[in-house]
């Protein structure tokens, strides 16, 4: 078994650069198939395209069609017209057991950004039915992918890599959220500011059902955009005390140097509104609401983004500390896959040379036989058990070595040479 990886990641290459490797849609991916199979028909591959990663998996089964690093870089280079001097010093290639053990680590988001996301086992999904759907998988990209796939089950199964949501945003609605509201899609959200936080907070709350929005931002304009992007209304900013009475969840992100809202201000709308709960998120940084409002009664739950930063430290910390027995599971997971594509591959030749070795064995045992007519069956019995310790023990060397040199791919010239050296056929 030869696999090839080349990999491009955000540990270490920048956007800039992936972003000139990568494969931006079905139809380029399709074309890539179709070239690669045209320049390496005897071999097989699978892109991984994300907005943090671009991977190449290249694989082949077969003695003609060794596959080297300079193949993919070549590849990559001529189907995006990009020298290989612009990329090459940003991507890592793996091979044999060690491009095994990467895609697995990657399925199992041990090489993401935010450790345990689910996202990337959808996008390896998707990436190999690309491949199938283009005829680039054969026998070794299918088991290698399915076996993956199945890693990446048992990780999940046997650890908490993937528990505590670890983003502000969803540790605000996720956790914070939930705990005070068991539903949001009959609450007025009110969001104030509108720049990344602003956004990636609605949509955790946009699945969550919420259906009423309403931005204020001192830019309208921005207020419009980020509006129509979830389906809400905008105000303008002189408007924001009325806003606060009437909702239930305010999502505070402005980045303002002084307080935008005091204990006077929010009191003074406390009296005028039916007290009813109020959830706010401030993650303004230096603070948006004075923190002194949450005493102004048992409905006002307020929520600043250093107590959201301490929730996503703690879950953080509890996947990192679930890491190395994910990392077990993968270590075995690779092993046992290697071995079984070591069988595959050599056990062939393996069958071949010791029913080889053991028909030459039973007819000279049978000469020897003949021409001892007097020897006993225990004797028989006896020089039996000796020639099948001498055969076993003189097919152990080359064995091992066979073995040894199939844990880092099928040693493909070792295979040729045994079958070369004892006449075994194909």
């Amino acid at each position: 078994m030869n696999v090839v990886v080349l990999s491009c990641n955000h540990h270490h290459a920048g956007l800039e650069v992936r972003e000139k490797l990568a494969f931006a849609s079905e139809q380029q991916l399709a074309l890539a198939y179709e070239q690669w199979q045209q320049r390496h028909p005897e071999s097989e591959l699978v892109v991984l395209s994300t907005c943090n990663r671009v991977e190449i998996y290249a694989a082949s089964d077969e003695a003609s069609a060794e596959l080297s690093t300079q193949q993919l870089t070549e590849f990559i280079s001529a189907f995006h017209g990009l020298p290989p001097d612009e990329f090459t010093s940003s991507v890592l290639y793996h091979h044999g057991e060690a491009a095994v053990e990467h895609l697995f680590e990657v399925v199992c988001s041990l090489d993401s950004m935010v450790l345990g996301e689910p996202q990337i086992v959808q996008q390896v999904k998707e990436a190999y039915r690309i491949a199938q759907e283009n005829s680039s998988c054969g026998l070794l990209t299918n088991t290698l992918f399915q076996q993956a796939l199945a890693v990446s089950a048992k990780v999940r199964t046997n650890t908490r890599l993937s528990e505590g949501r670890v983003s502000i945003a969803s540790v605000a609605v996720g956790d914070f959220g939930r705990s005070i509201f068991n539903r949001f899609d009959n609450k007025v959200v009110l969001v104030i500011g509108a720049g990344e936080m602003a956004e990636e907070t609605l949509r955790y709350l946009k699945d969550e059902g919420v259906q009423r929005i309403v931005v204020v931002n001192r830019n309208r304009l921005r207020a419009d955009a980020l509006a129509e992007q979830f389906g809400g209304a905008s105000d303008d900013f002189d408007n924001l005390e009325t806003r606060l009475s009437e909702a239930d969840v305010i999502v505070s992100t402005t980045g303002a140097t002084e307080t935008l809202i005091s204990y006077d201000q929010f009191f003074k709308m406390r009296q005028t509104s039916d007290r009813k709960p109020v959830f706010i998120l401030d993650l303004g940084a230096p603070r948006d609401f004075d923190p002194t409002i949450s005493q102004i009664d048992d409905n006002v739950l307020l929520f600043d983004i250093d107590r959201l930063k301490e929730t996503c430290e703690a879950n953080r910390q509890l996947r990192v500390s679930e890491v190395e027995h994910a990392k077990k599971i993968i270590r075995q997971q690779t092993d046992q896959f290697m071995h079984e594509v070591y069988h595959r591959a050599t056990g062939p030749v393996i069958q071949r040379l010791r029913e080889q070795w053991s028909n030459v064995s039973r007819s000279e045992l049978d000469l020897l036989c003949r021409r001892e007519p007097n020897l006993t069956e225990s004797q028989r019995a006896s020089i039996e058990k000796t020639i099948h310790r001498i055969v076993n023990k003189l097919l152990h060397p080359p064995l091992e070595t066979l073995k040894d040199e199939a844990k880092a791919g099928t040693p493909h010239g070792l295979l040729d040479a045994i079958r070369h050296l004892f006449h075994l056929g194909e």
